[in-house]
């Protein structure tokens, strides 16, 4: 019994030692554990849960899901053969975490709530810590942070009151990343502190370069760049110390990343590159995709203009082959700036166009969400209407056949039971036609809803086409020839887009990226006439139709718009943010030749006017006022390129300026 007491003892203490290169080192780990597997097959239950636990993380680890996931399965048996919660609990916990892998969050998402309350009828705390911290991570996933607060403050709590300094440390790592999310950066650097006094007595290099990652991320978010930068070269020695070759590849391109952003373009060059080496070593294609971006806008920096467009769409290729469409408009977006940063400005109008399309196809996503949410929830306040009155007419069915049964035995009460029945229908009667009215009421709300823009209230995308599709319809076929008039009434379309946008919401977050949306929207209402229809067209740009203008007064108007929308300064937490718009205008209908264009064609002109204006500095309008000398060229030549239609005297451009603090103002 002695000897098999200390085999045991011996064999705990070698699954402690791999349980961290399990983690960071997974190929190395999964080496360690074949060489014991026979012995802890054959150890007693809490062993041989742990070493399949282990062998299952370490085959997630490398990418070999089927593997891992039957090895779970497996584990998951083993704890049912044998009444083992704990056992039960770890192969819970690892399914999750292979459902995660596999790009299934709400499947993880339910079994760590599962493992939660499995691990929770145990006495193990280590179990119970790793189970509640998996529990938060998968209610930060789904956006409720109080829940995910509330659990990885407890899972902070019951490590504390544990032995194990890696359990605390995991617990801190998670609550640093959830402050981070939050945007809660005071605690959350509180929280760091902690986290890397406790990582670095545990001796652990994988712990403290994850620590190191964690508060990159966290400086990152906070504007603490150079804090970043340095937690990131301390990660990357450390990683290199350690071998975690799973883990150089991503600091790599952060690395790299962050020095982009410094303009150190050398630097940055240097560890893209090296980041290639790192994930080919581990075959992983979005590290090395992103690393080609930075790689692209490096060369771009340095002045190899093609080189570097060649590079960003091989970076490219693979989001658009992953579909992944919010990273793609973040990489066009990058890609336009550093473009327009190195002087190419036609090739930065082609990435913003790009970027716009994609901005203006997630809106609409995220708009067509919202719709069928709120539809939703009315047919569900719907359906609970519709049982509460079938409950109310069986409950008026069972009360006539309990008056009949009276009537048939007590003829005398008669009377009063009809009385009481009509009461009782008319009671009814008025909730029914309550209800009718509240009906009527969610319609016109729906109706209203589905209108306008939530966040600013103006008109939104669909309503103003359907207005257009039957405006359209009273224009005539043609219009007479000539040329027009600066007196001669006709409607405008004005098309506005926020400048930097980009910008404040990194610097200032997103509330204060809306609080300058819906100071927009209220500067227009001001600025415009109550007659005219002003749209929220997506994202950061704005629509406006003036029904009724002298075609003189276009350039008057675009005026009023830039000094209205200058004059604001948006005070967001003791802080002024200055704004300035882009515009792009014309008169509508547009008819060259004496054919009024279709309503999208002249707001796709209008929007390459605006282009125009944001290529050439910003805070500027450019105005389409007319058509000469058609005969020469093509409709579909000019919608290709409007500035040289322009510059070959094709198209009539007007210029307005926008005000420029402490400066008088440019003649257009």
């Amino acid at each position: 019994m002695p000897a098999l007491a200390e085999a045991s003892s011996d064999l705990q203490q070698r699954l402690e030692a791999v349980r961290e290169d399990g983690r960071f080192v997974p190929d190395r780990a999964l080496q360690r554990l074949k060489e014991i597997e026979t012995e802890a097959l054959g150890a007693a239950l809490p062993l041989r849960a742990e070493f399949m636990t282990q062998l299952s993380n370490a085959h997630m680890r490398l990418g070999q899901n089927d593997i891992a996931l039957q090895l779970a399965e497996d584990l998951i048996a083993y704890a049912h053969q044998h009444h083992s919660d704990v056992a039960l609990a770890k192969g819970v916990l690892n399914k999750a975490y292979i459902s995660f892998a596999l790009n299934e969050p709400h499947t993880s998402h339910l079994l760590a709530f599962e493992a939660e309350k499995i691990a929770n009828r145990t006495q193990d705390l280590p179990v119970r810590v790793q189970a509640t911290i998996s529990a938060g991570q998968s209610w930060a996933e789904e956006g409720n942070f109080p829940a995910a607060l509330g659990k990885l403050q407890a899972a902070v709590e019951m490590a504390r009151l544990g032995s194990s300094q890696t359990d605390l440390a995991a617990a801190l790592n998670a609550l640093t990343l959830l402050h981070t999310q939050m945007r809660d950066y005071d605690k959350g650097f509180k929280v760091l502190g902690e986290l890397l006094a406790v990582a670095g007595k545990l001796e652990s290099p994988g712990r403290l370069a994850q620590a190191r990652n964690t508060e990159y991320g966290l400086a990152l978010d906070a504007s603490q760049p150079r804090r970043g930068q340095r937690a990131l070269l301390e990660a990357l020695a450390l990683e290199r110390q350690l071998g975690a070759r799973a883990m150089i590849a991503p600091t790599l391109v952060n690395l790299s990343d962050s020095y982009l952003k410094q303009g150190d373009f050398h630097s940055a060059l240097r560890h893209a590159n090296e980041a290639i080496k790192a994930a080919r070593v581990i075959s992983n294609d979005q590290v090395e995709a992103t690393a080609r971006l930075n790689i692209g806008q490096a060369l771009i920096g340095l002045g190899r203009h093609e080189e570097g467009k060649l590079s960003v769409e091989t970076g490219l290729a693979y989001y658009e082959q992953m579909n992944n469409l919010p990273d793609m408009q973040a990489v066009l977006l990058e890609y336009g700036v550093a473009l327009e940063k190195a002087g190419d400005m036609k090739a930065a109008v082609t990435a913003y166009h790009r970027e716009r399309k994609i901005s203006n196809l997630l809106f609409q996503k995220q708009r067509q969400k919202a719709v069928y949410e709120l539809q939703e929830k009315y047919e569900t306040e719907k359906k609970q209407r519709q049982i509460e009155l079938l409950s109310r007419e069986n409950q008026v069915k069972s009360a006539e056949l309990d008056n009949r049964r009276l009537q048939q035995r007590v003829w005398w009460l008669l009377a009063l039971v009809m009385a009481l029945a009509a009461i009782i229908v008319g009671l009814l009667y008025r909730k029914v036609r309550h209800a009718n009215v509240q009906l009527k009421e969610k319609n016109l709300e729906l109706a209203h809803q589905s209108s306008r823009d939530p966040l600013t209230s103006l008109y939104n995308r669909r309503h103003f086409q359907e207005f257009m599709r039957r405006y359209s319809g009273t224009l005539p076929p043609t219009l007479p020839a000539g040329l027009p008039a600066d007196g001669d009434m006709v409607g405008a379309l004005f098309l506005l887009d926020v400048d930097h946008f980009k910008l404040i919401n990194d610097q200032y977050g997103h509330a204060a990226g809306d609080l300058v949306l819906t100071t927009i929207a209220t500067t227009l209402h001001d600025v415009l006439r109550e007659t005219d229809m002003i749209v929220r067209w997506g994202g950061e740009e704005f629509l406006a139709f003036l029904p009724a203008v002298t075609r003189g007064s276009l350039d008057d108007i675009a005026r009023r718009v830039l000094d209205g929308v200058a004059a604001q300064r948006v005070s967001y937490q003791d802080q002024a943010i200055r704004v300035h718009v882009s515009i792009g205008f014309a008169p509508y209908p547009l008819a060259p030749l004496g054919q009024p264009l279709s309503w999208e064609r002249s707001v796709n002109l209008v929007d390459m006017a605006l282009y125009l204006a944001k290529a050439h500095g910003r805070n500027r309008a450019y105005g389409v006022r007319g058509f000469h000398g058609m005969e020469g060229t093509t409709l579909e030549a000019v919608e290709q390129d409007l500035e040289r239609a322009w510059r070959d005297g094709f198209v009539e451009l007007h210029v307005v300026q926008g005000p420029h603090e402490g400066l008088p103002r440019a003649a257009a």
